[in-house]
């Protein structure tokens, strides 16, 4: 459930600017989405939710958006909640995830900039991670198993 709800909110805060968690709990029970202020505070924080300085709206994080530690930690709790298999061929890494939760975790990768990773390609359920090179690439899954507990 957490994950099709974070899902959820990507897709809402994407489509339309939105200054509380408030209209953000509003916008998640039409939905069909019920959530506490608490569970939308860590969802934002997990997903790297950031508010835009022109409007305040929620938007995802940018680059530099958050510290690299930050980053890294959320990267840890996003390889950790949504990754079931990561899988190397030559310098390709394929990451599964459950439905609905490639894009979260692709962001994830995306912000904490691993050495590893030039770029992420990220589906429903399944992302393709471009590594620098083969060795690079299986750094990489150890890097990801590790996160994950695999």
């Amino acid at each position: 459930m957490k994950n099709r709800r974070q899902a959820a909110i990507l897709e809402i805060v994407d489509r339309e600017p939105l200054h509380s968690q408030e209209e953000l709990r509003r916008r998640l029970r039409k939905a069909g989405f019920e959530a506490t202020q608490a569970t939308l505070s860590r969802d934002i924080g997990e997903l790297g939710l950031v508010k835009r300085a022109a409007d305040g709206a929620y938007a995802r994080g940018g680059d530099g958006a958050a510290a690299p530690a930050t980053a890294i930690t959320a990267l840890e709790h996003s390889a950790a909640d949504f990754l079931r298999t990561v899988t190397r061929v030559q310098q390709l890494v394929v990451v599964r995830t459950g439905s609905g939760q490639a894009q979260p975790l692709a962001a994830a990768l995306d912000r904490a900039q691993v050495p590893e990773a030039v770029g992420t390609i990220a589906g429903d359920d399944t992302i393709l991670v471009i590594a620098r090179d083969a060795k690079r690439a299986a750094a990489l899954v150890k890097r990801l198993e590790g996160y994950a507990g695999l």
